[in-house]
């Protein structure tokens, strides 16, 4: 039998966090060569079925949470959007996802979706990953959950969350690798024409550090210089003489209001400044590593890695400007 997977989707959800999914559940099918087995059954469905208008305006059809009550359910896969927000009220919903939990084989969750999954206690204790817009409202609304911005999606035991949007792509060719393996998921990311299936710890490249930056104004001036000299041997005491304040004070200071140590400021700042470079440019590695303050090729690599795992190279091939 094919593995029911089902999609379920509220009134205002993101319309690729629905579709991008079912689609991909749909490859599936499509790319398989024995047409009597077909690996999935995929299916939208809302909390009272019919016609569900999505954030885009675009309506589209689904079945009800109640269709399915006696159905065996291989995947239960959460989309997000505007109306999750609301709907993590609607105490109905949010006991059906909590009673679908112990029927199905895994969970998942795309973008927003994280906050219905959250709702229901499921998320308590675990790693999570949405939207990098929407993180740090879900840490404050559910402070059990250890949300990370900037993975794609993060699999913690059963569970798997992702980003928004495209991510849900990533998430559903992720799961299918899972099913089916590494050969079957590439043929639907060729078919799908996906350029690479990212892996899920590749940061989210939609985030930017001028917006993680803006969590903190005492230190905008700082920022604004530093963007200024990342050519430069930039020192914790060097930064503090510019933030007018001795070395132990700041280091101490901006990582209790920044978030993280001078350090990894730094070192961000000079990663966002060559991917710009990378994207826009056709410098080589070794112009930009140096033009960027990381010295060589060698560093900035280990950095690109360690931040949003991926080398320099790789990034410019799939995001360099046509």
């Amino acid at each position: 039998m094919p593995r029911k997977i089902v999609v379920l989707a509220v009134e205002n959800a993101q319309l690729l966090d629905v579709t991008g999914p079912f689609q991909c559940f749909a490859s599936a099918n499509d790319v398989t060569e024995a047409r009597d087995r077909l690996p999935y059954d995929p299916i939208i469905v809302s909390p009272l079925g019919g016609l569900l208008k999505t954030q885009s305006g675009l309506a589209i059809m689904t079945r009800s949470l109640a269709e399915l009550a006696h159905e065996e359910i291989d995947t239960l896969i959460v989309a997000g959007g505007l109306g999750t927000r609301r709907a993590i009220q609607d105490a109905v919903l949010i006991q059906a996802i909590r009673d679908w939990s112990g029927r199905v084989r895994r969970l998942a969750s795309v973008c927003t979706g994280a906050y219905l999954l959250a709702a229901a206690g499921l998320l308590d204790g675990r790693r999570v990953a949405t939207h990098w817009g929407a993180a740090e409202d879900l840490q404050r609304r559910f402070p059990r959950i250890a949300v990370e911005p900037e993975p794609i999606f993060i699999r913690d035991g059963a569970i798997w969350t992702s980003a928004g949007v495209t991510a849900g792509i990533d998430l559903s060719l992720a799961l299918i690798q899972d099913d089916l393996g590494h050969d079957h998921a590439m043929r639907i990311a060729r078919q799908l024409v996906v350029f690479l299936k990212r892996p899920g710890g590749q940061a989210q490249f939609s985030a930017t550090l001028e917006e993680q930056a803006a969590t903190d104004q005492d230190f905008a001036g700082l920022h604004a210089w530093v963007r200024e000299h990342l050519a430069d041997e930039l020192k914790v005491e060097r930064l503090a003489e510019q933030a007018g304040m001795s070395a132990r004070t700041f280091a101490r200071a901006y990582a209790a209001k920044a978030g993280r140590t001078p350090a990894r400021m730094v070192e961000a700042m000079r990663i966002e400044s060559a991917r710009r470079l990378l994207e826009a440019t056709g410098r080589p590695l070794k112009q930009i590593a140096r033009d960027c303050g990381f010295g060589d090729e060698e560093r900035m690599r280990r950095a690109f890695q360690r931040r949003l795992g991926v080398c320099p190279l790789d990034y410019r091939m799939r995001f360099a400007a046509e």
